[in-house]
Protein backbone atom coordinates (compact mmCIF):
# COMPACT_ATOMS: atom_id res chain seq x y z
CA UNK A 1 0.00 0.00 0.00
CA UNK A 2 1.60 3.33 -1.08
CA UNK A 3 1.83 6.45 1.09
CA UNK A 4 -0.93 8.28 -0.82
CA UNK A 5 -3.40 5.42 -0.34
CA UNK A 6 -2.52 5.24 3.37
CA UNK A 7 -3.14 8.97 3.69
CA UNK A 8 -6.52 8.75 1.95
CA UNK A 9 -7.63 5.93 4.23
CA UNK A 10 -6.60 7.98 7.26
CA UNK A 11 -8.58 10.94 5.98
CA UNK A 12 -11.70 8.78 5.86
CA UNK A 13 -11.96 9.14 9.64
CA UNK A 14 -13.21 12.70 9.23
CA UNK A 15 -16.32 11.38 7.48
CA UNK A 16 -17.33 9.44 10.60
CA UNK A 17 -17.14 12.20 13.19
CA UNK A 18 -18.67 10.13 15.96
CA UNK A 19 -16.95 6.93 17.17
CA UNK A 20 -19.05 4.01 15.97
CA UNK A 21 -18.61 2.02 19.18
CA UNK A 22 -19.82 4.87 21.42
CA UNK A 23 -22.86 4.28 23.59
CA UNK A 24 -26.24 5.63 22.54
CA UNK A 25 -26.28 7.83 25.64
CA UNK A 26 -22.94 9.40 24.68
CA UNK A 27 -24.17 9.86 21.10
CA UNK A 28 -27.28 11.66 22.38
CA UNK A 29 -25.14 14.01 24.47
CA UNK A 30 -22.88 14.70 21.49
CA UNK A 31 -25.84 15.43 19.22
CA UNK A 32 -27.64 17.75 21.65
CA UNK A 33 -24.46 19.67 22.46
CA UNK A 34 -23.70 20.13 18.78
CA UNK A 35 -27.27 21.28 18.08
CA UNK A 36 -27.19 23.77 20.95
CA UNK A 37 -23.91 25.21 19.68
CA UNK A 38 -25.28 25.58 16.15
CA UNK A 39 -28.53 27.14 17.28
CA UNK A 40 -26.66 29.93 19.04
CA UNK A 41 -25.56 31.39 15.69
CA UNK A 42 -28.83 30.51 13.97
CA UNK A 43 -31.00 32.29 16.51
CA UNK A 44 -28.76 35.34 16.45
CA UNK A 45 -29.55 36.21 12.81
CA UNK A 46 -31.82 33.63 11.12
CA UNK A 47 -35.23 35.33 10.91
CA UNK A 48 -37.10 32.14 10.01
CA UNK A 49 -36.07 30.22 13.13
CA UNK A 50 -36.08 33.29 15.36
CA UNK A 51 -39.81 33.53 14.64
CA UNK A 52 -40.43 29.80 15.06
CA UNK A 53 -38.54 29.48 18.32
CA UNK A 54 -39.38 32.88 19.83
CA UNK A 55 -41.21 31.33 22.79
CA UNK A 56 -38.69 28.55 23.45
CA UNK A 57 -35.75 28.44 25.81
CA UNK A 58 -32.88 26.95 23.83
CA UNK A 59 -30.94 26.72 27.08
CA UNK A 60 -33.44 24.07 28.19
CA UNK A 61 -32.52 21.88 25.22
CA UNK A 62 -30.76 19.13 27.16
CA UNK A 63 -32.10 15.89 25.72
CA UNK A 64 -34.38 14.34 23.07
CA UNK A 65 -37.50 14.97 25.16
CA UNK A 66 -36.72 18.68 25.21
CA UNK A 67 -36.11 18.65 21.44
CA UNK A 68 -39.61 17.22 20.91
CA UNK A 69 -41.05 20.43 22.37
CA UNK A 70 -39.64 22.31 19.38
CA UNK A 71 -42.10 22.76 16.48
CA UNK A 72 -41.72 20.87 13.22
CA UNK A 73 -40.40 22.47 10.04
CA UNK A 74 -42.30 21.60 6.85
CA UNK A 75 -41.55 22.02 3.18
CA UNK A 76 -44.82 23.92 2.80
CA UNK A 77 -43.81 26.63 5.24
CA UNK A 78 -40.36 26.96 3.67
CA UNK A 79 -41.92 27.46 0.24
CA UNK A 80 -44.47 29.91 1.64
CA UNK A 81 -41.62 31.80 3.29
CA UNK A 82 -39.93 32.14 -0.10
CA UNK A 83 -43.17 33.32 -1.68
CA UNK A 84 -43.53 35.98 1.00
CA UNK A 85 -39.83 36.89 0.99
CA UNK A 86 -38.45 36.41 -2.53
CA UNK A 87 -36.11 35.15 -3.79
CA UNK A 88 -34.70 32.94 -1.06
CA UNK A 89 -36.88 33.42 2.01
CA UNK A 90 -35.65 34.11 5.53
CA UNK A 91 -34.02 30.77 6.44
CA UNK A 92 -30.61 32.38 5.96
CA UNK A 93 -28.24 32.68 8.89
CA UNK A 94 -25.60 34.78 7.13
CA UNK A 95 -25.51 37.72 4.68
CA UNK A 96 -26.38 36.77 1.11
CA UNK A 97 -22.82 37.38 -0.11
CA UNK A 98 -21.64 34.47 2.09
CA UNK A 99 -23.55 31.92 -0.01
CA UNK A 100 -21.82 30.24 -2.93
CA UNK A 101 -24.22 27.54 -4.21
CA UNK A 102 -27.83 27.61 -5.41
CA UNK A 103 -29.84 24.43 -5.92
CA UNK A 104 -33.54 23.67 -5.97
CA UNK A 105 -35.90 20.78 -5.45
CA UNK A 106 -37.33 18.92 -8.43
CA UNK A 107 -40.78 20.40 -7.96
CA UNK A 108 -42.47 17.00 -8.32
CA UNK A 109 -44.85 17.86 -5.45
CA UNK A 110 -45.35 21.56 -6.23
CA UNK A 111 -43.31 24.76 -6.46
CA UNK A 112 -39.52 24.15 -6.42
CA UNK A 113 -37.73 25.25 -3.26
CA UNK A 114 -34.53 27.25 -3.77
CA UNK A 115 -31.70 26.26 -1.45
CA UNK A 116 -28.53 28.24 -0.75
CA UNK A 117 -25.29 26.93 0.78
CA UNK A 118 -22.28 28.71 2.20
CA UNK A 119 -18.79 27.35 1.53
CA UNK A 120 -18.85 25.72 4.96
CA UNK A 121 -22.24 24.14 4.35
CA UNK A 122 -21.15 22.87 0.93
CA UNK A 123 -18.09 21.24 2.50
CA UNK A 124 -20.44 19.59 5.01
CA UNK A 125 -22.55 18.25 2.11
CA UNK A 126 -19.40 16.81 0.52
CA UNK A 127 -18.39 15.10 3.77
CA UNK A 128 -21.84 13.55 4.08
CA UNK A 129 -21.62 12.18 0.53
CA UNK A 130 -18.09 10.94 1.16
CA UNK A 131 -19.62 8.87 3.97
CA UNK A 132 -22.03 7.33 1.43
CA UNK A 133 -19.16 6.37 -0.89
CA UNK A 134 -16.93 5.18 1.93
CA UNK A 135 -19.66 2.92 3.30
CA UNK A 136 -20.05 1.29 -0.11
CA UNK A 137 -16.32 0.56 -0.19
CA UNK A 138 -15.37 3.18 -2.78
CA UNK A 139 -11.78 4.46 -2.57
CA UNK A 140 -9.33 6.70 -4.42
CA UNK A 141 -8.60 3.74 -6.71
CA UNK A 142 -12.08 4.02 -8.22
CA UNK A 143 -13.29 5.74 -11.38
CA UNK A 144 -16.71 7.19 -10.57
CA UNK A 145 -19.12 7.86 -13.46
CA UNK A 146 -21.97 10.30 -12.81
CA UNK A 147 -24.82 9.44 -15.18
CA UNK A 148 -26.92 12.58 -15.04
CA UNK A 149 -27.23 16.09 -16.42
CA UNK A 150 -25.73 18.88 -14.32
CA UNK A 151 -28.78 21.02 -13.60
CA UNK A 152 -30.15 22.66 -10.43
CA UNK A 153 -30.88 19.32 -8.71
CA UNK A 154 -28.44 19.02 -5.81
CA UNK A 155 -28.11 15.27 -5.41
CA UNK A 156 -25.44 14.51 -7.95
CA UNK A 157 -23.50 17.76 -7.61
CA UNK A 158 -22.94 16.72 -4.00
CA UNK A 159 -22.06 13.20 -5.16
CA UNK A 160 -19.39 14.77 -7.37
CA UNK A 161 -18.00 16.68 -4.38
CA UNK A 162 -18.05 13.54 -2.24
CA UNK A 163 -16.15 11.56 -4.88
CA UNK A 164 -13.53 14.29 -4.91
CA UNK A 165 -13.31 14.00 -1.12
CA UNK A 166 -12.28 10.34 -1.30
CA UNK A 167 -9.81 11.08 -4.09
CA UNK A 168 -11.59 9.11 -6.81
CA UNK A 169 -11.30 9.95 -10.51
CA UNK A 170 -14.64 11.58 -11.36
CA UNK A 171 -16.15 11.35 -14.85
CA UNK A 172 -19.25 13.55 -15.44
CA UNK A 173 -21.82 12.28 -17.92
CA UNK A 174 -23.73 15.51 -18.44
CA UNK A 175 -24.80 16.40 -21.97
CA UNK A 176 -24.51 12.81 -23.21
CA UNK A 177 -27.14 10.46 -24.56
CA UNK A 178 -27.67 7.16 -22.76
CA UNK A 179 -25.67 5.31 -25.41
CA UNK A 180 -22.83 7.81 -25.18
CA UNK A 181 -22.76 7.37 -21.42
CA UNK A 182 -22.49 3.61 -21.80
CA UNK A 183 -19.69 4.04 -24.32
CA UNK A 184 -17.85 6.39 -21.97
CA UNK A 185 -18.22 3.97 -19.06
CA UNK A 186 -16.58 1.27 -21.17
CA UNK A 187 -13.91 3.59 -22.61
CA UNK A 188 -12.67 4.98 -19.26
CA UNK A 189 -13.21 1.66 -17.45
CA UNK A 190 -15.41 3.23 -14.81
CA UNK A 191 -15.76 1.16 -11.65
CA UNK A 192 -18.57 3.00 -9.80
CA UNK A 193 -21.82 4.21 -11.35
CA UNK A 194 -23.98 6.84 -9.62
CA UNK A 195 -27.51 7.44 -10.90
CA UNK A 196 -31.15 6.83 -10.01
CA UNK A 197 -32.30 3.19 -9.79
CA UNK A 198 -34.69 3.82 -12.66
CA UNK A 199 -31.93 5.16 -14.88
CA UNK A 200 -29.62 2.24 -14.09
CA UNK A 201 -32.30 -0.09 -15.40
CA UNK A 202 -32.84 2.13 -18.43
CA UNK A 203 -29.11 2.06 -19.23
CA UNK A 204 -29.22 -1.71 -18.94
CA UNK A 205 -32.11 -1.78 -21.40
CA UNK A 206 -30.15 0.34 -23.90
CA UNK A 207 -27.09 -1.86 -23.43
CA UNK A 208 -29.11 -4.97 -24.23
CA UNK A 209 -30.45 -3.34 -27.40
CA UNK A 210 -26.91 -2.39 -28.46
CA UNK A 211 -25.38 -5.75 -27.62
CA UNK A 212 -23.26 -4.36 -24.76
CA UNK A 213 -22.37 -6.88 -22.06
CA UNK A 214 -22.71 -4.77 -18.91
CA UNK A 215 -22.46 -7.74 -16.56
CA UNK A 216 -18.82 -8.16 -17.58
CA UNK A 217 -17.90 -4.49 -17.67
CA UNK A 218 -15.54 -2.74 -15.25
CA UNK A 219 -18.40 -1.46 -13.07
CA UNK A 220 -18.37 -3.27 -9.72
CA UNK A 221 -20.48 -0.88 -7.62
CA UNK A 222 -23.61 1.13 -8.36
CA UNK A 223 -24.81 3.79 -5.91
CA UNK A 224 -28.32 5.12 -6.27
CA UNK A 225 -30.02 8.33 -5.21
CA UNK A 226 -32.91 10.59 -6.20
CA UNK A 227 -35.69 8.08 -5.55
CA UNK A 228 -36.39 4.98 -3.44
CA UNK A 229 -35.67 1.68 -5.09
CA UNK A 230 -32.19 0.35 -4.45
CA UNK A 231 -33.26 -0.95 -1.02
CA UNK A 232 -36.15 -2.88 -2.57
CA UNK A 233 -34.99 -6.49 -3.06
CA UNK A 234 -36.65 -6.85 -6.46
CA UNK A 235 -35.17 -3.62 -7.81
CA UNK A 236 -31.72 -4.21 -6.35
CA UNK A 237 -31.57 -7.73 -7.77
CA UNK A 238 -32.50 -6.47 -11.26
CA UNK A 239 -29.77 -3.82 -11.12
CA UNK A 240 -27.13 -6.20 -9.78
CA UNK A 241 -27.93 -8.86 -12.37
CA UNK A 242 -27.86 -6.40 -15.25
CA UNK A 243 -24.62 -4.69 -14.20
CA UNK A 244 -22.81 -7.60 -12.57
CA UNK A 245 -22.19 -5.27 -9.63
CA UNK A 246 -23.34 -4.67 -6.06
CA UNK A 247 -26.02 -1.97 -5.77
CA UNK A 248 -26.08 0.45 -2.82
CA UNK A 249 -28.83 2.81 -1.73
CA UNK A 250 -28.54 6.39 -0.53
CA UNK A 251 -31.12 8.78 0.90
CA UNK A 252 -30.98 12.56 0.95
CA UNK A 253 -33.05 15.68 0.42
CA UNK A 254 -32.26 19.12 -0.95
CA UNK A 255 -33.71 20.72 2.18
CA UNK A 256 -31.77 18.48 4.59
CA UNK A 257 -28.70 16.79 3.12
CA UNK A 258 -27.25 13.35 2.40
CA UNK A 259 -28.43 11.58 5.54
CA UNK A 260 -28.61 7.87 4.70
CA UNK A 261 -26.29 5.23 3.27
CA UNK A 262 -26.11 1.49 2.74
CA UNK A 263 -23.12 -0.36 4.14
CA UNK A 264 -21.57 -3.40 2.49
CA UNK A 265 -23.97 -5.68 4.38
CA UNK A 266 -26.76 -4.17 2.20
CA UNK A 267 -29.34 -5.01 4.89
CA UNK A 268 -30.68 -1.53 5.60
CA UNK A 269 -30.05 2.19 5.31
CA UNK A 270 -27.94 3.68 8.09
CA UNK A 271 -28.77 7.17 9.31
CA UNK A 272 -25.59 9.26 9.52
CA UNK A 273 -26.23 10.17 13.16
CA UNK A 274 -22.93 11.98 13.44
CA UNK A 275 -24.52 14.70 11.28
CA UNK A 276 -28.28 14.26 11.82
CA UNK A 277 -30.70 13.67 14.66
CA UNK A 278 -33.39 11.26 13.47
CA UNK A 279 -36.84 10.77 14.95
CA UNK A 280 -39.38 8.25 13.66
CA UNK A 281 -42.87 9.30 14.66
CA UNK A 282 -46.40 8.06 14.13
CA UNK A 283 -47.76 10.46 11.47
CA UNK A 284 -51.09 10.72 13.28
CA UNK A 285 -50.03 11.04 16.94
CA UNK A 286 -46.48 12.41 16.46
CA UNK A 287 -45.32 9.95 19.12
CA UNK A 288 -42.11 7.90 18.68
CA UNK A 289 -42.60 4.42 17.25
CA UNK A 290 -40.99 1.28 18.66
CA UNK A 291 -38.37 -0.81 16.89
CA UNK A 292 -39.99 -2.75 14.05
CA UNK A 293 -42.79 -0.21 13.63
CA UNK A 294 -43.29 2.24 10.79
CA UNK A 295 -43.47 6.00 11.00
CA UNK A 296 -42.48 9.29 9.42
CA UNK A 297 -38.81 10.24 9.44
CA UNK A 298 -38.06 13.60 11.10
CA UNK A 299 -34.56 15.00 10.66
CA UNK A 300 -32.50 17.73 12.30
CA UNK A 301 -29.23 18.78 10.70
CA UNK A 302 -26.11 19.12 12.86
CA UNK A 303 -24.24 21.09 10.20
CA UNK A 304 -25.28 23.34 7.30
CA UNK A 305 -25.98 26.20 9.66
CA UNK A 306 -26.33 28.65 6.78
CA UNK A 307 -29.80 27.20 6.03
CA UNK A 308 -30.55 24.61 8.72
CA UNK A 309 -33.43 22.18 9.01
CA UNK A 310 -34.71 21.66 12.56
CA UNK A 311 -37.20 18.82 13.10
CA UNK A 312 -37.90 18.67 9.37
CA UNK A 313 -40.87 16.52 8.37
CA UNK A 314 -39.49 14.53 5.45
CA UNK A 315 -42.86 12.84 4.76
CA UNK A 316 -40.84 9.67 4.14
CA UNK A 317 -42.25 6.46 5.58
CA UNK A 318 -39.61 4.24 7.21
CA UNK A 319 -39.32 1.34 9.62
CA UNK A 320 -37.32 1.78 12.81
CA UNK A 321 -34.56 -0.81 12.85
CA UNK A 322 -31.84 -1.73 15.34
CA UNK A 323 -28.75 0.35 16.10
CA UNK A 324 -26.40 -2.57 15.56
CA UNK A 325 -25.07 -3.99 12.31
CA UNK A 326 -22.53 -6.68 11.39
CA UNK A 327 -20.52 -3.89 9.70
CA UNK A 328 -19.76 -2.53 13.19
CA UNK A 329 -21.65 0.75 12.85
CA UNK A 330 -23.92 1.72 15.73
CA UNK A 331 -26.14 4.17 13.88
CA UNK A 332 -29.91 3.77 13.57
CA UNK A 333 -30.95 1.58 10.65
CA UNK A 334 -33.97 1.70 8.35
CA UNK A 335 -34.76 -1.81 7.04
CA UNK A 336 -36.04 -1.58 3.47
CA UNK A 337 -34.84 2.01 3.12
CA UNK A 338 -37.49 4.58 2.26
CA UNK A 339 -40.70 2.57 2.10
CA UNK A 340 -42.72 5.34 0.48
CA UNK A 341 -44.09 8.79 1.04
CA UNK A 342 -46.58 9.27 3.86
CA UNK A 343 -48.74 11.25 1.44
CA UNK A 344 -48.26 8.76 -1.45
CA UNK A 345 -50.19 5.98 0.25
CA UNK A 346 -53.21 4.89 -1.74
CA UNK A 347 -56.27 3.35 -0.10
CA UNK A 348 -57.71 0.94 -2.66
CA UNK A 349 -60.86 -0.88 -1.58
CA UNK A 350 -59.78 -0.51 2.05
CA UNK A 351 -56.21 -1.73 1.47
CA UNK A 352 -53.18 0.53 2.03
CA UNK A 353 -50.97 0.43 -1.06
CA UNK A 354 -47.58 2.10 -1.56
CA UNK A 355 -46.18 2.47 -5.11
CA UNK A 356 -42.84 1.10 -3.90
CA UNK A 357 -44.52 -2.23 -3.07
CA UNK A 358 -45.86 -2.43 -6.61
CA UNK A 359 -42.44 -1.68 -8.10
CA UNK A 360 -40.70 -4.25 -5.90
CA UNK A 361 -43.15 -6.91 -7.10
CA UNK A 362 -42.87 -5.99 -10.79
CA UNK A 363 -39.06 -5.93 -10.76
CA UNK A 364 -39.03 -9.59 -9.75
CA UNK A 365 -40.06 -10.42 -13.33
CA UNK A 366 -37.03 -10.22 -15.68
CA UNK A 367 -39.27 -9.56 -18.70
CA UNK A 368 -40.84 -6.44 -17.17
CA UNK A 369 -39.22 -3.29 -18.55
CA UNK A 370 -41.26 -0.24 -17.48
CA UNK A 371 -44.64 0.40 -15.89
CA UNK A 372 -47.21 3.09 -15.14
CA UNK A 373 -49.83 3.30 -12.39
CA UNK A 374 -53.14 5.02 -13.05
CA UNK A 375 -55.31 6.05 -10.10
CA UNK A 376 -58.96 6.87 -10.77
CA UNK A 377 -62.37 7.03 -9.14
CA UNK A 378 -64.98 4.29 -9.44
CA UNK A 379 -67.96 5.87 -7.76
CA UNK A 380 -66.80 6.92 -4.29
CA UNK A 381 -63.83 4.52 -4.23
CA UNK A 382 -60.26 4.92 -5.47
CA UNK A 383 -59.06 2.29 -7.95
CA UNK A 384 -55.77 1.57 -9.67
CA UNK A 385 -54.73 -0.04 -12.92
CA UNK A 386 -51.29 -0.94 -14.26
CA UNK A 387 -49.72 -0.68 -17.67
CA UNK A 388 -46.66 -2.92 -17.84
CA UNK A 389 -44.19 -3.37 -20.67
CA UNK A 390 -44.11 -7.16 -20.78
CA UNK A 391 -45.29 -10.10 -22.89
CA UNK A 392 -49.06 -10.56 -22.81
CA UNK A 393 -48.56 -14.12 -21.54
CA UNK A 394 -46.93 -12.76 -18.37
CA UNK A 395 -49.96 -10.71 -17.25
CA UNK A 396 -51.73 -13.51 -15.29
CA UNK A 397 -48.55 -14.26 -13.30
CA UNK A 398 -48.06 -10.57 -12.49
CA UNK A 399 -51.66 -10.19 -11.36
CA UNK A 400 -51.35 -13.28 -9.16
CA UNK A 401 -48.16 -12.05 -7.47
CA UNK A 402 -49.62 -8.57 -6.93
CA UNK A 403 -52.69 -10.13 -5.33
CA UNK A 404 -50.48 -12.23 -3.05
CA UNK A 405 -48.26 -9.26 -2.12
CA UNK A 406 -50.90 -6.56 -1.73
CA UNK A 407 -53.96 -8.66 -0.82
CA UNK A 408 -55.66 -6.78 -3.64
CA UNK A 409 -56.68 -7.51 -7.19
CA UNK A 410 -54.89 -5.12 -9.55
CA UNK A 411 -55.77 -5.22 -13.27
CA UNK A 412 -52.68 -5.30 -15.50
CA UNK A 413 -52.53 -4.36 -19.17
CA UNK A 414 -49.53 -5.37 -21.28
CA UNK A 415 -47.99 -2.38 -23.07
CA UNK A 416 -45.72 -2.51 -26.15
CA UNK A 417 -41.99 -2.43 -25.49
CA UNK A 418 -40.65 1.12 -25.37
CA UNK A 419 -44.11 2.72 -25.23
CA UNK A 420 -43.94 4.11 -21.68
CA UNK A 421 -41.82 7.11 -20.59
CA UNK A 422 -38.22 6.72 -19.40
CA UNK A 423 -36.65 8.91 -16.75
CA UNK A 424 -33.13 10.12 -15.98
CA UNK A 425 -33.93 11.63 -12.59
CA UNK A 426 -36.97 11.00 -10.40
CA UNK A 427 -39.43 8.70 -12.11
CA UNK A 428 -43.04 9.87 -12.47
CA UNK A 429 -44.95 6.65 -12.87
CA UNK A 430 -48.27 7.64 -11.25
CA UNK A 431 -51.06 9.22 -13.30
CA UNK A 432 -53.76 10.57 -10.97
CA UNK A 433 -57.14 10.93 -12.67
CA UNK A 434 -59.17 11.26 -9.49
CA UNK A 435 -59.78 14.99 -9.98
CA UNK A 436 -60.86 14.72 -13.62
CA UNK A 437 -64.44 15.27 -14.57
Amino acid sequence: MDQQHTTMMALSDQWRPWPQAASRADLATYQINRLRAGLRSVLHSNQFYRRKFADLDVGALTDYDALRRFPFTTKGELIEDQRANPLYGTNLTFPLHDYIRLHQTSGTTGQPYKMLDTAESWDWWADCWATVLHAAGATNDDVVFLAFSFGPFIGFWSAYEGAKRIGALVVPGGGQTSLQRLQTILAVRATVLICTPTYALHLAEIAQQEGIDLANSSIHKTIHAGEPGASLPGVRQRIETAWGARAYDHAGMTEVGAYGFTCQQQDALHINEGEFIAEILDPQTNEPVAEGERGELILTTLGRWGSPAIRYRTRDLVQRGPTTCPCGRTYLTLPGGILGRVDDMLIIRGVNVYPSSIEDTLRRFPDVQEFRITVFKDGALDEIALEVECPESLVPQIETMLRQTLSLRVPVQAAPAGSLPRFELKARRIVDKRTEG
